[in-house]
């Protein structure tokens, strides 16, 4: 896992010395383990030398322990927050902040519609599959006013080694960007499928509603 975090790093500090003042929303997709993924972001953050770097998460709050313990370098902005310590209305700005502030934060951009059903989010129509389908359009909304970049990956797992597979980075702004994010969803679906959370699931993008 360590050096799939280097790979992760390593291409973030190419594209900050190739477009300085640029910042990157790195984005793990539903694969293996979120343990592993939490794992890897934290690695990064800690080749990048950053002191924290915002994660955005839909698990509840200390649902696994004391997250902030747990993970002390990694700041945990919740989607769900059933005690109400933070509006989740102020969630994209507080990711465009912490974007602005350390210059990279963490989104999984994966998600499928349907797991967020309490709160209903915004999302954009895509095509994954050959058939019509929809992503959740928050990484776009908050991505386009700070033109940051997003650089999708997932990992994997064979013979007892974790591996990482990055796809090129996506200008968030781009009016091609959920269509790109789509095609890179429908590739991990097809390379990694039995190492998908969400393998099994009769919906997933298919079904969700316009908003």
């Amino acid at each position: 896992m360590r050096a799939a975090a280097h790979q992760l790093a390593s291409r973030i500090k190419q594209i900050k010395a190739s477009e300085p003042g640029r910042v990157v929303v790195l984005s793990p997709f539903h694969y293996v383990s979120q343990y592993a993924n939490i794992y890897v972001v934290d690695e990064v953050r800690r080749v990048l030398g950053l002191e924290s770097m915002a994660v955005v998460s839909g698990v509840p709050r200390d649902i696994y322990g004391n997250d902030a313990a747990i993970i002390p370098s990694l700041r945990i902005l919740y989607t769900y927050d059933e005690k109400g310590r933070e509006s989740r209305n102020s969630l994209g700005l507080r990711v465009i902040r912490a974007l602005r502030r350390d210059g990279v934060a963490v989104v999984f951009s994966d998600v499928p519609p349907y797991t967020l059903a309490k709160y209903p989010m915004e999302t954009v129509g895509v095509t994954i599959g050959g058939r019509s389908a929809r992503v959740h359009n928050g990484v776009f909304r908050i991505g386009t006013p700070v033109d940051a970049l997003l650089l999708p990956f997932y990992l994997s797992f064979e013979t007892g080694r974790f591996g990482v597979r990055m796809f090129e980075p996506i200008a968030l702004a781009d009016a091609a960007a959920p269509q790109r994010l789509a095609n890179d969803i429908e590739i991990a679906r097809r390379e990694n499928y039995p190492h998908w959370l969400y393998a099994g699931h009769p919906s997933v993008y298919h079904f969700a509603a316009s908003r």
